[in-house]
């Protein structure tokens, strides 16, 4: 394993792309802009399946959005590691169901 491939590269890149261009202090770290960035995203990524793209154009999209989860941790200051880890135990506590022909985990919050 390299230093590349550890979390805290990862942020740490994403952190001296904040810098350079001074997101901080130019707007990019607003919160409304950044969740508008992440809908752009999950559009090119919809948009890479509906037209059959390739996996290298829908990698390459989806590290976009993944830079701009880290970006939003660093932005609003929060340990994504940690809380991905956190998330995780309580969906791996989580039940399945099939929902309309596919699975889904959720907590199902019955009507009563």
């Amino acid at each position: 394993m390299t230093e590349r491939d550890s979390y805290q590269a990862m942020l740490a890149a994403v952190q001296a792309f904040h810098d350079k261009h001074d997101f901080k202090n130019t707007g990019g770290e607003e919160l409304t802009y950044r969740v508008a960035l992440m809908a752009e995203e999950l559009g090119e990524i919809s948009s890479c399946v509906t037209k059959g793209k390739d996996k290298t154009k829908l990698a390459e999209e989806c590290a976009d959005l993944f830079i701009l989860l880290i970006g939003t941790a660093i932005a609003q200051d929060f340990d994504l590691k940690q809380v991905f880890w956190e998330k995780m135990d309580k969906l791996m506590q989580r039940e399945s169901r099939m929902v309309n022909g596919r699975i889904r985990v959720s907590e199902f919050r019955d009507m009563d």
